[in-house]
């Protein structure tokens, strides 16, 4: 589930809201599974990958990860990312493009103090991405962890959140015929326009 908080209401939040709560009464799973696209300018490829969204707080949407990840390169280098919504339950696509930038720290140390300690000892036992010679390792490296003392207070420096603030929003909703509804909002002097696109 998404924690949501003082949600905005501005038309493409009012859709959001309603299309998340049909979601769930469908028991859509993994409801929070958002993919998050970014640019490689190193390789100068396109990168993509699902996260899990925590939180939609106003219009700010976060999620959580490791700050030595490849994502995180490619965020520093580049703020500009896309993001992707399904929901099979309903046949709903959300697709957003928006700013990205490190969460406040405070906000996740609060998030870390209130996870799993178990989720936490993987925050901090693993390098993200970074090869290892076995899977065995990765296990061992984890159950060493996971006898620290300081697995709720001590978040390390390396892991927190990431934020966005979509300024589009292109709402798709499957049609049995292929007759599919766009309805898309882009911000454009500080106020949401909206248009419908055609299938």
């Amino acid at each position: 589930m998404i924690q949501i908080k003082n949600l905005s209401k501005s038309d493409p939040y009012i859709i959001f809201e309603k299309l998340y709560k049909d979601a769930v009464s469908k028991d859509q799973k993994h409801v929070e599974a958002i993919c998050i696209s970014s640019y490689d300018e190193i390789l100068n490829i396109p990168d993509s990958r699902y996260v899990n969204l925590k939180y939609i707080i106003g219009e700010n949407w976060t999620f959580f990860s490791n700050y030595n990840s490849p994502k995180s390169t490619q965020f520093d280098s580049n703020d500009n990312i896309s993001a992707i919504l399904f929901w099979n339950s309903i046949n709903v696509q959300i697709r957003m493009k928006a700013k990205i930038h490190k969460s406040d720290e405070d906000f996740s140390d609060q998030h870390f103090s209130n996870r799993n300690p178990r989720k936490n000892a993987l925050a901090i036992s693993s390098a993200q991405s970074q090869s290892i010679e076995s899977y065995e390792k990765i296990i061992e490296n984890y159950e060493k962890t996971i006898k620290n003392k300081n697995l709720i207070s001590n978040r390390p420096d390396y892991w927190g959140g990431y934020t966005f603030k979509p300024y589009y929003f292109e709402f798709w909703q499957g049609h049995e015929h292929r007759i599919n509804k766009r309805d898309i909002f882009f911000k454009k002097d500080n106020h949401w326009k909206q248009e419908i696109l055609q299938p």
